[in-house]
């Protein structure tokens, strides 16, 4: 995930925004101290337009 929003040119907050997940989340998710759910891989995904399993791999 990390990888992919760097490609972008996003910082976490502008990701967040895209994905509409708090700022917070989506830097525990990068660090591993947090564990997303099926629901909010979907939504870290739809930004990239990649399927959310890609995220997971």
């Amino acid at each position: 995930m990390r990888r992919l929003r760097e490609e972008k040119g996003w910082s976490q907050e502008a990701y967040a925004d895209e994905a509409g997940i708090h700022r917070t989340y989506i830097s525990d998710i990068e660090r591993g101290a947090r564990n997303p759910t099926v629901k909010v891989v979907e939504k870290l995904a739809a930004p990239f337009g990649v399927p959310a399993g890609q995220l997971i791999d």
